[in-house]
């Protein structure tokens, strides 16, 4: 199993809904007041029989008119259409932009030859139209070109893949435990999106189920650190993949790779 972390920046996000780049280093966190900074990796994972995308990301491009997504999936030695599964925690924008690219002013699948892999309700509450986290035409996109299975509930999508209806940060929110014979890995997609979230026991006011959220993030951690989990951390500043331990009180995590 081979882990790449596919960071795509770091953002602002205000009341608007609206990502704006922002640089640790040149910019000022003060002129942005009433924001929440974001980081943004998605992970490709290399396994005995597949290549993986966990999330999309934003879907912004480069100055070449290039998804940043497709600049590092090369950057890690693959093309784009060597990805055979997209498996989505969840549809809010900063994990499903970049599903989908324009080309000639249209969206198309960012990933044509891939398999997509969504929760059932997820699905159908993106089409709902009734939050601004969810942008329905790359889910119009998606349903007119792209290979999508809606799985429900949780179970084994196939031999080393599960999925778990986790809840949480959204209603149908999912998560995944992967392994093949070189390495297990979780990811928790928003409900263990970064490190620091272990460490510190807090409700988060953005999540639907903000206690159970605050639940499974202890139990999902405590079970990585049994079984000897790599954990993929969706929204780490600078630590995306790590080793977690527990001693019956407190985590920590060790930076891989």
């Amino acid at each position: 199993m081979k882990i790449f972390a596919l960071g795509e920046g770091s953002y602002s996000v205000d009341a608007s809904k609206k990502f704006i780049p922002f640089d640790p280093i040149a910019d000022n966190y003060r002129e942005r007041p009433g924001s929440l900074f974001i980081h943004i990796n998605p992970f490709l994972v290399q396994t005995d029989h597949d290549l993986i995308l966990f999330d999309s990301g934003l879907g912004y491009k480069n100055t070449h008119d290039e998804l940043f997504l497709h600049q590092h999936i090369h950057g890690a030695g693959f093309e784009p259409d060597d990805v055979t599964l997209v498996l989505m925690s969840h549809l809010h924008y900063d994990h499903s932009g970049g599903l989908v690219v324009e080309h000639n002013g249209k969206l198309e699948p960012s990933f044509p030859a891939a398999e997509h892999v969504i929760q059932r309700g997820e699905w159908e509450t993106a089409f709902g139209g009734k939050s601004s986290s969810y942008r329905k035409p790359i889910f119009e996109a998606l349903q007119r070109s792209a290979n999508i299975t809606l799985v429900e509930g949780s179970g084994e999508f196939k031999p080393g893949i599960r999925y778990e209806l986790s809840g949480g940060h959204c209603e149908f929110h999912q998560v995944f435990w992967m392994e093949d014979t070189a390495g297990k890995c979780f990811f928790g997609g928003d409900v263990l999106p970064e490190p620091e979230q272990l460490i510190r026991r807090f409700k988060a006011k953005y999540d639907f189920d903000a206690q159970r959220a605050m639940e499974l993030r202890e139990e999902y951690g405590k079970k990585a650190a049994a079984e000897r989990y790599t954990c993929l951390f969706y929204h780490a500043k600078s630590a995306p993949v790590g080793k977690v331990t527990y001693n019956g009180e407190h985590f920590t995590i060790a930076p891989v790779g």
